[in-house]
């Protein structure tokens, strides 16, 4: 049976297609790159994982601290976290905190990692200087 109804109020999507740009979409496996770049002075080894799948939604850093500890790190739209204690491992059943940089990241697990930092902006500061501006 076949029922013509006529709503009464018009539809309203949830959807808005203006929402979703897809040139808004980050390709994680770029960002992670980027990330790399941004911080290999100051940490022993990093690189984005080659061995773990990576997607427009996620991709894995392998980072070894100098302190020598070794990270495998996720990194999606909600930020960095530590996801397993070895390159290219991924531990399921841990839960660890996001952080928004890469910077906080690695600050809160390398001593290495800040002075490194620190130094590198002392040196910049410096250079600056030097030049007059």
């Amino acid at each position: 049976m076949e029922i013509d109804c006529q709503p009464k109020d018009p539809v309203v999507s949830l959807f808005d297609k203006d929402s979703v740009d897809l040139g808004d979409v980050k390709d994680m496996r770029l960002e992670a790159e980027a990330v790399v770049n941004d911080v290999l002075f100051a940490v022993t080894e990093m690189h984005v994982s080659q061995s773990l799948g990576s997607a427009l939604d996620v991709a894995y850093i392998n980072v070894e601290t100098r302190e020598g500890n070794r990270y495998c790190l996720e990194l999606t739209e909600a930020g960095l976290r530590v996801v397993g204690y070895a390159f290219d491992h991924v531990d399921e059943d841990l839960s660890t905190q996001y952080h928004e940089t890469v910077y906080s990241l690695l600050d809160s697990l390398s001593p290495g990692y800040r002075e490194a930092f620190g130094n590198a902006l002392l040196q910049r500061l410096e250079s600056l200087k030097q030049n007059g501006q």
